[in-house]
């Protein structure tokens, strides 16, 4: 079966930066995903498009069609009393901050007195990312899966994530609720 729109795919996979320093990895753990649908990065989508079990592939994917090109606009100070808790900032402090795009991860990048000075970019933005992928599975998805958006592994649990449609792929708030990170 080969990878196409909707499909439930399982991959293995490492990502290293352009100077070969590991930034991420499924570390042993496959990945799964409903194809097409926006839960992975389009340029590794659009490299996996075809291929089927057992199939690896190494692939360089460009800012644009990663996490985008940085964005200077992105960059922006606040005050400090715009934290809950004050003490806990510190460069490097990443959080959750409401946009018009829904929750984004902002990370601070400098402080200066009652000043902090905050980054929308995301961490990855602007870089080169070098992807070894090893596809372990593809399978049709099931309905409730496409109307969810995500994948149903064993022990998911609708409960746990508060929701009776779901929908807990990027908007549950709840830690160990089993919606593939994010939080």
């Amino acid at each position: 079966m080969t990878i196409q729109k909707d499909r439930v795919v399982a991959i293995e996979y490492e990502l290293k930066g352009s100077d070969g320093q590991l930034i991420d990895s499924s570390e042993g753990q496959a990945l799964e995903y409903i194809h097409g649908n926006g839960n992975l990065i389009p340029g590794l989508e659009r490299q996996l498009e075809g291929k089927q079990e057992g199939d690896s592939l190494s692939c360089v994917v460009a800012p644009a069609e990663g996490y985008g090109e940085r964005d200077d606009e992105l960059i922006f100070q606040v005050g400090m009393d715009n934290f809950a808790e004050p003490d806990k900032v510190q460069v490097g402090t990443q959080f959750h901050a409401p946009t018009e795009q829904g929750l984004q991860v902002v990370t601070v990048t400098a402080v200066e007195g009652d000043t902090v000075t905050v980054d929308a970019n995301h961490p990855l933005a602007g870089k080169d990312l070098h992807f070894s992928v090893t596809v372990k599975s593809v399978r049709d998805s099931t309905d409730e899966e496409r109307a969810h958006g995500h994948v149903h592994g064993a022990g998911h649990d609708h409960d746990e994530c508060g929701e009776d449609g779901c929908g807990c792929f990027g908007d549950c708030s709840e830690e160990g609720c089993g919606c593939s990170g994010c939080h």
